[in-house]
């Protein structure tokens, strides 16, 4: 069976679509090492607050987009695991903050070296020209997308635009 658009043709979308699909076996690929460590909601707040800084227990729930009770019970498995450490929040008390601990953030940075060592393997198959124009094609689709079409974690390649 094919995946490609064979009503009428629109090779951008069909080009997008494989391009997509390389990313998301990349991301995914990215998870391995440490699927044993965290589950996908876990990693999303892990990404998250490596992304934005501290967050309360409210803010993540919105991101997991789940009742806040869900995303406490998330939060305190990071807290358990190391992960993450919570703290008052010092702009208002009544707010838990958090935190990213240094194993936190190396297992962050480590979904994200190989996703960018994967990307970088790809991108050194191409000529100098090519990946000038994939890169220029990049920056036009996500333009186009919007300036932050998706805050998930699961599939970031970068944070902040680093």
């Amino acid at each position: 069976m094919s995946l490609k658009n064979t009503a009428g043709g629109a090779p951008a979308i069909d080009a997008a679509l494989a391009a997509a699909n390389v990313m998301m076996r990349v991301a995914a690929r990215s998870v391995l090492d440490v699927e044993a460590t965290v589950t996908t909601p876990q990693l999303r707040v892990l990404m998250l607050i490596a992304a934005d800084g501290p967050q309360n227990l409210g803010s993540v729930a919105i991101e997991l987009d789940v009742h806040p009770s869900n995303a406490t019970r998330t939060c305190e498995k990071l807290v358990q695991s190391g992960l993450i450490v919570r703290s008052d929040d010092p702009s208002d008390r009544r707010f838990v903050q958090l935190e990213l601990t240094t194993e936190g953030s190396q297992l962050v940075e480590h979904v994200l070296s190989h996703r960018r060592t994967a990307m970088a393997e790809i991108f050194a198959r191409m000529s100098a020209d090519d990946q000038a124009t994939v890169t220029t094609a990049l920056e036009l689709f996500a333009h186009a997308a919007g300036d932050d079409p998706s805050r998930d974690g699961r599939f970031a390649f970068t944070l902040n635009g680093s």
